[in-house]
């Protein structure tokens, strides 16, 4: 009888450290926003502001990580030595600050579960921008496993039964897809997720994987920060977003919680591309699902409905069926790992 072949999936203990880490923030991501909300599930801090101050802080953190081994002097040097990867990671900086925005966009447009299904697109969309960018074709079993996947997490947005409750006009959204302006948006948001995901692990283990992993971490908050605040004047609200009342609202313990542990997983989110890939990505993402609801369950309260036992158990069926051939993409040998092959070959 087949197993769940965690060696396959892991090659080593550190990237299956980095897999249950990234899973783990993720879920606690999900309940510390949900307990820094009001009564009336709104905030009372600006979110922009927080968004901001959190790649900040992730910018710091990576500094001070490569710093204590390196002094701020090298840092400048490896940002000025590699300045062709710090344009690059513009890239991906800019896909995530354009979905973040259309996130707003399309929220507004489509009803909550309309949404969500669309969203799950991105585990096949993931599989055809890797094969697109990596070169590497996926077997028959990986797009199987991907397909039941995206299924699994389409599960976990519908209700059963079906609940045919009147919406008025005035707070009507859409509940399908028409080939319109809409529909355009949501799948340009959706397409910016996937790309900025799959380039971004390309520049880790390729265009830039002599560099330092600290230092594009450093590359990539730099220049999120410069969209986020061209994208701020665009729209006039850059002075909005740090007027004294704003900024003074961060600093309460459940704001600041979420800007710590949203830090931790960015710095964890480049390990993983780094370590693994963003094929695995997306079945933690969707692993993430079945934790979320058990804790959601444990401390708010939040019923579990059929919908995620059913979501729960097609997402662990994919996930056991991707693990029997998982992909393999590992980082582009760099100089110094050749010289250490040589110096192992010559021994």
């Amino acid at each position: 009888m087949s197993s769940l072949h965690l060696k396959e999936l892991f090659p080593s203990k550190f990237s299956f450290i980095i897999f249950v880490g990234y899973i783990f923030l993720f879920v606690n991501q999900g309940i510390l926003v949900t307990a820094s909300q009001q009564s009336d599930n709104n905030y009372n801090y600006n979110i922009v502001t927080v968004v901001l101050l959190t790649e900040v802080l992730k910018l710091m953190v990576s500094s001070l990580l490569y710093c204590r081994e390196n002094s701020a002097t090298n840092l400048v040097t490896e940002i000025v030595t590699n300045k062709n990867v710090l344009i690059l990671y513009f890239i991906p900086a800019f896909l995530y600050c354009l979905y973040n925005n259309l996130a707003f966009w399309n929220l507004s447009s489509f009803d909550p579960t309309t949404y969500y299904l669309l969203l799950q697109l991105r585990v096949v969309i993931t599989g055809i921008l890797f094969q697109v960018i990596f070169k590497k074709i996926l077997s028959r079993t990986q797009w199987i496993s991907l397909l039941i996947l995206t299924l699994g997490c389409m599960m976990k947005q519908i209700n059963f039964p079906i609940n045919s409750i009147p919406i008025s006009d005035s707070v009507k959204k859409a509940t399908s897809v028409s080939l319109g302006l809409d529909a355009i948006f949501i799948f340009t948001q959706i397409i910016c997720s996937c790309l900025a995901g799959v380039y971004n692990e390309y520049l880790l283990k390729n265009r830039g994987a002599s560099v330092n992993i600290f230092v594009q971490n450093v590359f990539m908050y730099l220049d999120s920060i410069v969209c986020n605040v061209l994208i701020l004047i665009l729209n006039g609200t850059v002075i909005q977003a740090f007027t004294y009342e704003n900024i003074a609202k961060v600093f309460t313990y459940k704001v600041l919680l979420v800007m710590i542990n949203n830090a931790a997983i960015g710095i964890i989110t480049s390990f993983f591309l780094k370590t693994l890939n963003s094929i695995l990505k997306t079945f933690a993402s969707a692993l993430e699902l079945i934790f979320t609801a058990l804790l959601s369950y444990l401390l708010f309260d939040i019923p579990i409905y059929v919908n995620t036992v059913l979501s729960i158990g097609t997402v662990l069926l994919a996930t056991f069926l991707y693990s029997q051939n998982p992909v393999h993409n590992p980082p582009k040998p760099t100089s110094v790992d050749k010289e250490k092959l040589l110096q192992i070959e010559e021994v």
